[in-house]
This record gives C-alpha cells, structure tokens and sequence, in this order.
C-alpha cells in the first residue's frame, strides 16, 4: 500500500510541475508528461517498473476513442470510408512493404521482418489525437486525414495480432551490438498460459460468427436500450450514477472486446459512434473527459519512464538511427500518399509529420510476438527503445509544423472551395448560430441572400434544411467578387474568428466605401478593431441577450416592468456612447490594462452611467406621482 501511494505522488508531482511548465513554453502537454517521465524513471530512478502501470494507464485511450465516437455520427463514419480505405489502407500497406524489405536488407529473416513491419506501421494514437485536439488542427483537412489513418489502424491491430503467431515458425535473425548477425533456433512453443476467452478453442469460422453477434448485440443494444437505461439512472436524481454509467460501459465493452481478442479501443469507439444522437451523449462526454485526461497523461508518464537508458547509452547510434530510419521511411511514403489524395500543402505537412512515429499499440505486438517467438529478447529490447523514441519526438514534430511549416506556408488547411454561382443584395460570410439569425430574417423578409462559409459540415446541413451556401474562406477576394462584392448593398461579418472578421471588413471596406457592413464583435476590444477596419454596426454577439437577461433580473429583485424597461433602454443608450468614446483612446499596441487614459475615461463613464439610471428611473417615479 506505502509503495502505492508513492508512485502515485511521484507520477501527480511530476505531472504537476512538468506539464504547466511545458504548456507555458509552448511545447504542448504530451511533451510535459514525457518529460516527466523521463525525470522520474531513467534521470532519479523514483519509478523503475512501468510495466503494470502502463496496461492500466492504455485505457485513457481507449476512452478517448470512446469520446471520439461520441462526436461521431453514424453517417459521418460512412462519409470517411473512402479515407478510411484509402489513405489508412495505403499507409498501412505502403510503410509494412518498406520496413519489411528493409529489415530483410539488414540480415533478418523474412517473418521476423514482416512483423517488424507489422509494429512499426501502427502511430500513436494518443499523441496524435491528444495534440490535434489541443491545437484546434482536429477539423482541418490535414487532420481529419490523420484520423482516417489512427482509426484504420486501430481496425487493423486485429489481423496484425492473427497473423503474428503465422510467422513463429521461422529462425529469427539479430544484429548483434558489433554488428555480426546471430541467429537464434525458436521452435514452435504453445503458451501455456490461459486468458478467458469467448472464441478460444473455436474455428476460425466460430471466432467470427461469436465478434459478429456480440458487435451486432450491442449496436442494437446501443440503439434501443441506452433511452431507457439512462432514463432509469436519471430518476434516481445522482449525479455519480451518471459517471458510474459511463464508466460502465467503457470499462464493461473495452472487457468484452478483450474476451473476443478485439481492440478495446475500436470496441468502445463503436459504442460511441452507436450513442452519437443520444441526448445523453453531452453528459456521458462530461462525465468520462477527467478520467480520459488524467489516464492519458499517466500513460505518457509510463512512455517516459519506461526507456531503457542503459541500452541506449550501449548502443546510441543504432537506437537513434532506427528510430530516425523508421520516421523517415513513413514520413516519406505519408508524404507520396498525401501528394497522390491532393491534400493541401499544410495539410500534408501535417498528415506527414503527425504520423511518422510508432505508436502504443507497437508495446502491445511487441510483447505478443515475443510471446510468440518471433522476436528475440534483444530485438525485443531494441524495438521498445526505438517506438518509445519516436513517441517522444512526436510533439518535436508537432512544434516544426507549427514554428515552421504553418508560418512559411500562410495558405489555409481546407478543401478546395465551391464554385460561387449566385449574387444578392446581401452577403452573409459565417453561417454560424450567430450568421443563421439574421440569414433566416433577411430571407424570409423576401430579400435573397448569399452564404459564405469555412466550414463543410455547416454548409452540408444548411442545404439538408434547403438553405444554400457556399464552402469556402470569406475572406479570400476571388471567392468575395464571386459572391458580387463590387454589387452588394449590405455585407453581414459574421465569422467565428476575431482576426478573419477584422480582416474581411477591412478588405471589404477598402474595395467598396459605399457598401454597408454589418459585423459581429466578441468583445469591445474586437469592437474597437472593427470600428477602425471600417464597420457601419458592430454587434456584439452576446450583448442583447445579456441585456435582456438583467431586465428579466431587475424585474424579480423589485421593479415593475416598465421601470426595467427604462433601465433596460438606459443602459443600451449609454452603452452605445461609452463605446464610442473609448474607440477614441483605444491603441491596439497598448493592452487596456496598461492605457491610463482609456482606464481613466471608462471609470468616469461607468459613473455616468450610474448617474443616467438614477436619473431616468427618479423622472418616472415624479411622472407616475403627477
């Protein structure tokens, strides 16, 4: 019990001091806990045997594919079969032919190469997905491609772990540390060891037969029971019940999977997918989001922790020239893949860089193919060190895209835009739950309009409700002159990013000094901005409703609700000219915390402000007296 509560001390105190540290240097989290690892395994010794911790620590993953799959509509994973097949299928045949060929040039045995090759295809999908989240590159088209690549893999852990005991039939073949090849007698040897099993002792035909039924049984499950089920938890009015629920069902389906010897995370990812229209989905993700959190960065921990400094320090320059070697080779067949799907240039960066290591799912073949006696102890040894290494330069590779990459190539990371085919009085450019109000209202008042927007999905579901739009950046010109820019009488700047509306006003208002521009505003700072771009109204987005939110508060602490109203007016006058006054003295190269007379300025506004309210509800109360 004392040795458990210390490790778990050193990983929370490493994890707590590494990681802020590392986000504060914008080295990104992963890069946090690896580093801790590091700190506390090989640089103090605190943790030596990683290896338990590690198997408990890999279901972060397997819950984090389960929040994936949540976000994921069943229609949405068809849309990506083509990728799935396509990008993740070349990937995986492509980098097995490569690293195969290659192992067989340096001495070894064709099985034992294969099933180098078979380990070393497979990335990190907890990296990977982990920093394309943090970074907000989840839904460019580098990283949708990205995805497509994890999820096939994760599919194909399957028949890799089918066909690794095929190759133990062979002598494999080593380099020793001077470079000599061995070669090492492994005769065929049954494990005595016995999981449970729910296909062990059953044809090949019966083993499939029993994963169809179970798969289909909890689709069905998923579809028709999970209503009644959660309703069930929600009347007991327990907040924990829900969070005992969801870790019910991942840890419940991630065990079903292991006794049909299939991946727990591509069985929990499913369940997501089933439960992607539930209207509990929202509460499950909230539920299971710290547990994946914490899971995860403990496995990154154990990543750190567990390589073997010793063999490296013995043989450096092997180490590190295969783990060089290996993301070479599948950085450069990522590259030809990205090239022949035509992804955008950042886009194949991205696809490139983010998938050239191995990944956690290589521990697992690892270690069953030495189980299996297609590996010796010290290839064994040589392969953890070099899928270790490569996981841990992974956000090194991250940090060249985002330093280099993204700075030298300003170009946008989307698909091709469609071709604009319609011109109107009025050009709404963001077509968000803000750009949707005022599209619907315009329309419907018999004014036609011309959507323009960055994001596919939008676009696809406006036209399911027979809206149209079009797909592409509104702040590029030729897309704004197809749209009839140089014609339009109202251009509505409705986009979700502050800089790309300040730009798109700016432009527009260069190009057309008559036209009317509407802008939506985050924030007053982004008011002011778009006041010196050239707007006509700035609407901040939340404003009205949080005016209309403290009228409805006024009115239950006292006041009639006419005296709100008034209040209410007040405020949105006095607003509007505080607003215009501090335009007047706002510096964008001044933070308002450090300009003094903006400071100054709004202090006195605000008790003008007070004054106005006292003043206009003093003027009713004498005219309801009269």
């Amino acid at each position: 019990m004392e040795s458990l509560l210390f490790q778990a001390s050193v990983f929370l105190i490493a994890a707590v001091i590494a990681v802020p540290l590392a986000s504060r240097m914008g080295l990104g989290s992963v890069l946090g806990y690896l580093l801790a690892g590091l700190a506390i395994g090989p640089g103090l010794g605190l943790v030596v045997d990683t290896e338990d911790i590690r198997h408990f620590a890999e279901f972060g993953v397997v819950m984090m594919l389960f929040i994936i799959g949540l976000e994921l509509e069943p229609r949405a994973l068809w849309d990506m079969r083509h990728r799935l097949l396509g990008l993740g299928g070349l990937q995986i045949a492509g980098t097995v032919a490569a690293i195969t060929l290659g192992a067989m040039a340096l001495g070894l045995s064709w099985n034992t190469a294969l099933a180098i090759g078979l380990i070393l295809s497979l990335s990190s999908t907890a990296i990977v997905l982990q920093t394309l989240s943090e970074k907000g590159l989840m839904r460019t088209s580098g990283g949708r491609a990205t995805f497509s690549v994890l999820l096939t893999q994760d599919i194909a852990v399957i028949p890799m772990l089918v066909i690794m005991p095929l190759l133990a039939f062979a002598p494999a073949v080593t380099l020793s540390a001077d470079g000599s090849i061995q070669r090492t007698a492994i005769a065929h040897a049954e494990d005595a060891h016995h999981s449970m099993s729910l296909v062990e002792g059953l044809p090949g035909w019966g083993a499939a037969l029993v994963t169809l039924a179970v798969i289909s049984g909890l689709i069905l499950a998923g579809i028709y029971g999970a209503r009644p089920l959660f309703r069930y938890i929600h009347s007991a009015r327990l907040p924990e019940m829900f969070t005992a629920i969801a870790l019910l069902i991942v840890i419940g389906i991630g065990f079903l999977m292991m006794l049909l010897g299939v991946s727990p995370a591509l069985g929990t990812f499913l369940a997501g997918v089933v439960l992607a229209n539930s209207e509990f989905r929202h509460e499950l993700e909230s539920d299971i989001a710290p547990f994946k959190g914490l899971l995860l960065g403990l496995f990154f921990i154990t990543v750190g922790a567990g390589i073997d400094v010793d063999r490296l320090l013995m043989e450096p320059l092997t180490i590190l020239g295969l783990a060089a070697g290996v993301i070479l080779i599948k950085g450069m067949i990522l590259y030809g893949i990205g090239r022949l799907f035509q992804l955008s240039n950042r886009g194949q960066w991205l696809f490139t860089l983010g998938l050239a290591q191995a990944g956690e799912f290589g521990f697992v073949l690892i270690s069953y193919a030495s189980q299996q006696r297609v590996l010796t102890d010290t290839l064994n040894d040589r392969l953890l060190l070099v899928v270790a290494l490569s996981m841990l330069i992974t956000p090194l590779l991250f940090l060249t895209y985002e330093w280099v990459i993204s700075r030298v190539d300003e170009g946008k990371d989307s698909i091709e835009a469609d071709q604009v085919e319609a011109e109107g009085p009025v050009i709404i450019a963001g077509i968000g739950r803000f750009g949707q109000i005022v599209n619907r209202l315009v329309r419907n008042s018999g004014y036609k309009t011309v959507v323009l927007d960055h994001d596919m999905q939008t676009i696809q579901l406006m036209r399911r409700f027979g809206y149209k739009g079009f797909f592409g950046d509104p702040t590029r010109p030729e897309l704004l002159h197809a749209a009839g820019l140089e014609s339009a009488r109202v251009l509505v700047a409705a986009l979700d990013d502050p800089k790309a509306t300040v730009k798109l006003v700016a432009y527009a208002r260069r190009l057309r000094p008559d036209l009317h521009i509407v802008a939506r505003a985050r924030d007053r700072t982004h008011v002011f901005a778009l006041y010196q771009a050239g707007a006509n109204d700035i609407v901040r987005e939340m404003f009205d409703s949080s005016l209309r939110a403290g009228r409805y508060v006024l009115e239950n602490v006292g006041m009639s609700e006419y005296e709100a109203a008034i209040a209410e007016e007040t405020f949105y006058h006095h607003d509007r000219h505080t607003i215009r006054e501090l335009a007047l003295l706002w510096d964008p190269s001044i933070a308002p915390a450090d300009n003094h007379a903006y400071i100054e300025r709004a202090q006195e506004l605000e008790r003008e402000l007070e004054t106005a309210l006292f003043t206009a509800l003093e003027e009713r109360g004498k005219k309801e007296m009269a």
